[in-house]
């Protein structure tokens, strides 16, 4: 009998909980300890250290951690696989070697490389890039594990490849296990993100007591043989594990129910959830399919300089105001920047108990390939209006100088032009060969039409029926909404079409909106492509990585059947 492997999570960002690691150690048996350090925006500031420091690049906070607790993982038996490598994963393998010695603790250190493309770029015709990564699989990881590596390193890997690889190794699977890679995928995307599979984030969280949510533990699946696993925290911890919590974290940026990786394909509508006790979901029935022909490639490039400014109006006539500071504002930029962005934030409330109360936010956001047209001159400008323009003016912070900014463009690769080396403890280099067989990925066909709702219907916010979690994709917004019962997942599917999207969200008007149905799940999963510009790094959006546009969709009204309120 093959026991279960207890793999945790102790980081889904670059800045998360740096106690995590420690607690994650301390609080429960564990086989395998993740860190997911990497999202498209690191990756560029990670590949402009490496640009000034050859020897940066990687996420430096996990040598932190490491300080902390690699003797307390090695007593308790414990291997680390962390894609904190960034830009630079041998830098950091080498770095933790350092660290180890210097701490007296024997460990046996490996790194998976092969990412970097960006000394392709132009042979793969990706112009002058900052950074050029694919999204390599698991199979390297999985060597680094079975040579008997205490630390793994990578770099630019899918998110649920640090789970995947582990599985890999422990339960033998091979290219053709394509069910269990699958599940062990979906159980990787639970995890990758920390306590937004734990209760954080949750739209629900005012239906449990707030002191259980204060300091939500980190999760951990108990992964087994056929890719299935029970998702659950070390007992004690903070948060909550249950199908609520573990939904909103399987629909969290998907973009379909075909989840793509450089192993498989895993189908999203097929995962069942089920209740296994307190706070313990298993996750089962994920089907495989074969991989995609080509791999993602994330290239991050200069996009150009920022600057914004914020001006306050208080009090009554607060679109009179506006209108006054935008003219005098923007009749003294010359020359104009190339992008000029308004917005506001509040509503006029004169008659507020505070003065923040009764203020109105006025946001003038600009971008432009030259530094110097969105620099100084453009802030002073508005500086330089303080004793001439509307009562009460005064603006949010000092003048800036801006900033550069990055893009983040996708590009494919084929599988086999990518080279994924795993760099073994030894220092022996194993090449890993793409898979064999591969399939483009195709549409799925619709589901049968859910029944109607019979009986009357009233104005109602859509979060009276359905919860959400929203995110990004570059400058793709992806929602994901979900019912807690088969009535209100029904009218769920029925309900949110395209042009309702574009009716409920008036940002999204003119954009192409796709809506994926995901039955298993009770759930639809919405993708708004350019809702979010060109990315985090370049959005002049409130919201720039869109983690809160599926609350406002959830607070927007619509006609609800009375038997689902």
């Amino acid at each position: 009998m093959t026991f279960p492997l207890r793999i945790g999570n102790a980081s889904g960002f670059y800045g998360d909980r740096r106690a995590a690691v420690r607690e994650m150690l301390e609080g429960g048996p564990l086989d395998v300890l993740t860190g997911d350090y990497l999202a498209e925006l690191t990756m560029l500031i990670l590949g402009r250290d490496r640009a000034k420091d050859p020897a940066r690049g990687y996420a430096r906070t996990f040598l932190a951690q490491l300080e902390e607790c690699l003797g307390l993982a090695r007593d308790r038996g414990v291997r680390f696989v962390v894609n904190a490598g960034g830009t630079n994963p041998a830098g950091l393998a080498d770095a933790v070697r350092a660290l180890a010695d210097r701490l007296g603790v024997p460990t046996a250190v490996a790194h998976v490389e092969g990412d970097d493309l960006l000394p392709r770029a132009a042979e793969l015709g990706f112009g002058e890039p900052i950074t050029a990564n694919a999204y390599l699989g698991a199979f390297g990881i999985a060597e680094c594990v079975r040579a008997g590596a205490d630390v793994v390193v990578t770099g630019r890997v899918t998110d649920a490849s640090l789970v995947v690889g582990p599985g890999i190794a422990h339960f033998g699977w091979g290219r053709d296990d394509l069910d269990a890679i699958a599940g062990a995928m979906a159980v990787g995307h639970v995890l990758e993100c920390g306590t937004q599979a734990t209760g954080g984030n949750l739209s629900s969280f005012d239906e449990h007591p707030l002191e259980q949510l204060l300091h939500p533990g980190f999760p951990l699946a108990e992964l087994r043989a056929d890719g299935s696993a029970v998702i659950t925290k070390h007992p004690g911890t903070g948060g909550v594990v249950d199908v609520d919590t573990v939904t909103a974290q399987l629909l969290y940026e998907i973009t379909g129910a075909r989840y793509a990786g450089p192993d498989a394909v895993a189908r999203f509508d097929t995962v069942q959830l089920t209740p296994d006790g307190p706070d313990r979901v298993l996750l089962s029935g994920t089907r495989g399919e074969a991989p995609p022909p080509e791999v993602k490639v994330c290239l991050n490039a200069l996009g150009g300089h920022r600057n914004e400014v914020t001006f306050v109006l208080t009090g009554d006539r607060v679109q009179a105001k506006a209108a006054l500071a935008r003219a005098q504002f923007e009749a003294a930029l010359d020359p104009r920047p190339a992008e000029l962005v308004w917005s506001t934030v509040g509503a006029e409330n004169p008659d507020a108990d505070t003065e923040a109360g009764a203020s109105v936010l006025l946001r003038a956001q600009a971008t432009d390939p030259r530094a110097e047209v969105v620099g100084r001159a453009f802030s002073g400008a508005a500086v330089e209006l303080a004793l001439a323009s509307y009562p009460g003016f005064h603006l949010t912070a000092p003048p800036g100088t801006g900033s550069a900014y990055g893009v983040c463009t996708p590009a494919f690769v084929p599988q086999g032009a990518v080279p994924h080396v795993a760099v073994l403890p030894d220092g022996r280099r194993v090449d890993v060969p793409p898979p064999s067989v591969t399939a483009p990925l195709a549409d799925l066909p619709a589901p049968p039409a859910p029944p109607v709702v019979p009986g009357p219907t009233r104005r109602a916010p859509l979060g009276a029926v359905a919860r959400a979690r929203s995110g990004d994709k570059g400058g793709t917004a992806n929602i994901g909404l979900w019912a807690t019962t088969d009535e209100g997942a029904g009218w769920l599917a029925a309900a949110i079409t395209p042009d309702v999207v574009r009716e409920l969200l008036p940002e999204a008007a003119g954009l192409p909106v796709t809506v994926h149905p995901l039955p298993a799940l009770r759930a639809v999963d919405v993708v708004v492509e350019g809702l979010l510009g060109q990315g985090v790094a370049a959005s002049t959006r409130f919201d720039p990585q869109g983690k809160a546009v599926g609350e406002w969709l959830r607070g927007r009204t619509l006609q609800i059947p009375e038997s689902l309120l």
